[in-house]
C-alpha cells in the first residue's frame, strides 16, 4: 500500500494552517513558556531545553526541542540512570500536562513538524520498522496524532503504528481538527501518559513481520 495522492488540503492548506496555529499558540502561551522555562531552570538546572535528533518526513533527521523533564544523573561508567530514576516529580507534571511539548511549536514554525501527524520517535527505530510501520514517515511528524487520542503511551507499539499509518492514508481538514479537539480533552484528563511499570514508554525493539 502506498500513500494516496495528496488532496487540496494536504497540498495547499495544511502547512500554512500549521504555521499560523503554531505562531498564534506561541504568542498566546508565551507567559506559560517563560514561567515553565524559569521553573525548569530552578528544578533541573541548565540547559532548560532537551534537544535530540528525530526522523521527520521521509526519515530526514531534524532536531526536536522539549522542556527538560529529567535530571542528568550518571553512573560511574558515564551511563545515564534509568528514566524512572531521572524523571523528577516536576518533570512528571510537565509530561502529564504536555507542557514539556510546547517548544515543539518552534519545530512546527520551521516546517520540521506539523500540528497533527505521527509522533517523531527515536532515530534508532528507523532500522527496526517493517514496511508497513515505516509508512508513518510519509508525512511530517506531529505534535499530536491518532495514536495520541487512542491511548498515547498506554497502547502497544503495533497499535500506535497502525493508527499512524491510518492517518497517513486519511489526511483531511475535518480529521485534523477532530484530532486537535480530542487531544485538548485528553490533556485535561491526563490520560495515557505512560505504560504501567514504565516511567515513560518501553523501547521499541522492532517487528520484522509486515502487517
Amino acid at each position: 500500500m502506498t500513500h494516496k495522492p495528496k488532496g487540496p488540503y494536504e497540498r495547499f492548506i495544511k502547512r500554512p494552517q500549521d504555521f499560523l496555529l503554531a505562531l498564534a499558540a506561541l504568542i498566546v502561551l508565551s507567559p506559560v513558556l517563560i514561567v515553565t522555562a524559569i521553573v525548569v531552570r530552578i528544578k533541573h538546572g541548565s540547559p532548560v531545553l532537551f534537544s535530540q535528533e528525530r526522523p521527520g518526513r521521509n526519515g530526514k533527521l531534524f532536531r526536536i526541542y522539549k522542556f527538560r523533564t529529567m535530571k542528568d544523573i550518571f553512573d560511574e561508567k558515564g551511563n545515564p540512570f534509568p528514566d524512572e530514576d531521572r524523571l523528577t516529580a516536576f518533570g512528571q507534571k510537565l509530561r502529564s500536562t504536555s507542557l514539556d511539548e510546547l517548544p515543539e511549536l518552534f519545530n512546527i514554525l520551521k516546517g520540521d513538524m506539523s500540528i497533527v501527524g505521527p509522533r517523531p520517535l527515536l532515530a534508532r527505530y528507523l532500522t527496526r520498522y517493517n514496511k508497513h510501520q515505516a509508512r508513518r514517515h510519509e508525512v511530517r511528524p506531529g505534535l499530536t496524532g491518532l495514536a495520541q487520542i487512542h491511548g498515547r503511551n498506554a497502547i502497544s507499539w503495533a497499535d500506535k503504528f497502525n493508527w499512524d499509518v491510518k492517518y497517513v492514508d486519511n489526511v483531511t481538514f475535518l480529521g485534523d481538527w477532530s484530532i486537535i479537539l480530542k487531544t485538548v480533552l485528553k490533556v485535561f484528563k491526563r490520560e495515557g501518559i505512560s505504560l504501567e511499570s514504565f516511567a515513560t514508554t518501553e523501547e521499541f525493539m522492532g517487528n520484522p513481520e509486515d502487517e
